[in-house]
């Protein structure tokens, strides 16, 4: 099993990230918000979790232990593979799935793209006894985790994150455009917008235009 994995990143695409360890590149998907933290040619030490299939060996990389070891309780839910499992993490930071799942908030897991009402349902029954409470306080999911600061171009990063967790153009060029205002605010106080909490803010606005 590969742990971790720590070295330069040497290319950062919408769905995963090159890091560079002893002389190889290893590719590892990452969700929208760990790879707005990534910057090419900068160092940086992700917790991995290896998938075997029959055809493939899929690395899947994470912020910090505690979402890699919610990657992989998420999984042993029926019908929740790593693709699914990692996109519930782009939406939602592991304490938020935890309170969702202890709450029995069926919003929170559907606005999940590819979870529906049922899905929702049979997922707080499966998980709530696995994923237990919630370990450090729950960060609003319209401002998302602490996070580095993200250069110029958030608005092309949200965007493409948004197609990356299967969203329409014309889907994500209106997310982008209702979280504008949130962006612009930041930017006039002189920060730099986090593009994970406008991920989380901007995939809100799409479940409630639903």
């Amino acid at each position: 099993m590969i742990s971790f994995v720590s070295g330069p990143v040497a290319a950062v695409a919408p769905d995963h990230a090159v890091v560079e360890v002893g002389g190889v590149g290893m590719a590892v998907q990452c969700t929208p918000g760990t790879l707005a933290t990534l910057r090419v040619g900068e160092p940086a030490r992700l917790a991995t979790s290896l998938v075997v299939r029959e055809d493939s060996l899929t690395l899947y990389g994470f912020a910090d232990d505690d979402e890699r070891q919610v990657f992989e309780l998420l999984q042993t839910a029926s019908g929740v593979g790593p693709r699914l499992a990692q996109a519930m993490l782009a939406v939602h930071a592991p304490d938020a799935l935890r309170l969702a799942v202890a709450t029995g908030d069926e919003k929170a897991l559907t606005a999940v793209p590819g979870i529906g009402k049922k899905g929702a349902q049979k997922l707080l029954l499966e998980l709530k006894d696995r994923l237990g409470a919630p370990v450090g306080a729950v960060t609003p999911p319209q401002r998302g985790r602490p996070t580095a600061a993200a250069p110029p171009g958030w608005s092309e990063q949200l965007h493409d994150a948004l197609v990356g967790l299967g969203y329409q153009p014309r889907e994500a060029e209106r997310a982008v455009e209702a979280v504008r205002p949130q962006a612009e605010a930041t930017l006039a106080e002189g920060g730099q917008p986090a593009v994970p909490g406008l991920l989380r803010a901007a995939l809100q606005s799409l479940n409630r235009a639903r």
